[in-house]
């Protein structure tokens, strides 16, 4: 079967609030920053299909997809939905190309948080009806049961969640599309007003608006339209119990499968050794550590020390969210695993700036798709 690059991505955002702009302002403008991006390509007459990344609950509309054509230029033409993360969407394109009936295809996905005037109404209603919606309250709540239980299990401490925060938030100040960079101390994460113990305000990434488009291609045509093409090494997604009651809260077994179906096809045995940087969701900051753990860039135990000894910034051996992650780029919904692979593209194409990562040569994305799910999904991608 055939290869698979991205040769093209674009995007717009991330911002706190945009009310200059429309949802389908932000699709048009990041869709034709990535068709410029993949040689000028015309969407309409070189792109065989289209996959939109959207949940109809964040959009206010059923049947969200009628809304998707107009601004990716691809009316009339083949056009595929997930409800789900942008890295499953990902994974649908990669699986399009692999059957050879597909050269092109693009995906997009966009988050307008600052539309929604109920946003965690509807995280809510994503509980079970039965047993967990009736009991109310905030349902972050989940998050922080699961960070004690986190820490209980493995040993990584409150103090290491805050490095995180700190860290995360400062690689954001090198980011342009991060909306919420700050040079902030342990001390001001520790004071910060307490939502769900044992978080604090900044442990907890805040929503931001934004849209990315990714072009993908096969090995036939990606040479032809990029120079550096991005090659898609592995990809690999999974689904745990929906069940609160029957979940293991002190491990992302989700990070765990999906990153084990991604190293598979990627022929990697040792990611700690074979990936040379990550970009992990980090909606809380213990998530970070925990998705660490999971997908074995770390031992059980290990991540908290790793951050305390820099290994993980951006001058460390295995840097992690030089991009500032969740925490400093900003919540985006389900765009938020395209915003994890957005920044491996660039640091691997040597794009990043201020922030770029030496003599690099494979990353990996992974994302989550947030309380109160246990899904998500994982890529490797190499420059060569």
């Amino acid at each position: 079967m055939t290869d698979v690059a991205i040769v093209g991505v674009g995007c717009t955002g991330f911002k706190s609030v945009s009310p200059e702009v429309s949802y389908k302002e932000l699709m048009f403008e990041a869709a034709t920053r990535a068709y410029q991006d993949a040689g000028n390509i015309n969407p309409r007459k070189d792109i065989d299909a289209f996959i939109s990344v959207a949940e109809d609950y964040w959009e206010g509309f059923s049947i969200f997809d009628e809304f998707v054509p107009d601004q990716l230029g691809a009316v009339l033409r083949q056009l595929f939905t997930v409800s789900g993360d942008s890295i499953i969407g990902l994974g649908n394109a990669h699986m399009l190309i692999k059957t050879g009936h597909f050269d092109v295809v693009a995906v997009e996905s966009h988050g307008k948080p600052s539309d929604i005037l109920t946003l965690y109404d509807i995280v809510s209603f994503a509980m079970d009806p039965v047993f967990n919606r009736p009991l109310g309250g905030h349902p972050f709540y989940l998050a922080g049961l699961e960070m004690n239980r986190f820490l209980f299990e493995t040993g990584n401490t409150k103090e290491d969640c805050a490095m995180v925060a700190v860290k995360n938030r400062d690689n954001a100040l090198r980011n342009p599309y991060a909306a919420y960079g700050a040079r902030i101390d342990l001390n001001d994460v520790f004071c910060s007003s307490p939502h769900f113990y044992p978080l604090n305000k900044f442990d907890i990434s805040q929503p931001a608006d934004g849209g990315i488009v990714i072009v993908l291609a096969s090995d036939e045509v990606a040479s032809d339209l990029n120079d550096c093409p991005i090659w898609i090494r592995g990809v690999g997604w999974a689904s745990e119990t929906p069940s609160l009651e029957s979940r293991c809260f002190g491990e992302a077994v989700y990070a765990q499968l999906s990153a084990e179906m991604a190293y598979k096809e990627a022929k990697i045995t040792s990611p700690s050794r074979e990936i040379d940087f990550a970009e992990v969701d980090d909606l809380f900051s213990y998530k970070e550590l925990q998705h660490m753990e999971a997908m074995r860039l770390c031992e059980v135990g290990e991540a908290g020390r790793l951050i305390a000894e820099g290994v993980t910034g951006i001058d460390g051996d295995l840097p992690i969210n030089t991009s500032g992650g969740n925490l400093g780029m900003g919540w985006a919904l389900e765009a938020s695993g395209m915003q994890r692979l957005l920044e491996v593209v660039i640091q691997l194409r040597g794009d990043a700036g201020e922030r770029q990562l030496a003599d690099v040569e494979v990353g990996l994305a992974q994302s989550w798709r947030g309380i109160p799910t246990a899904t998500g999904g994982t890529a490797v991608l190499s420059n060569c």
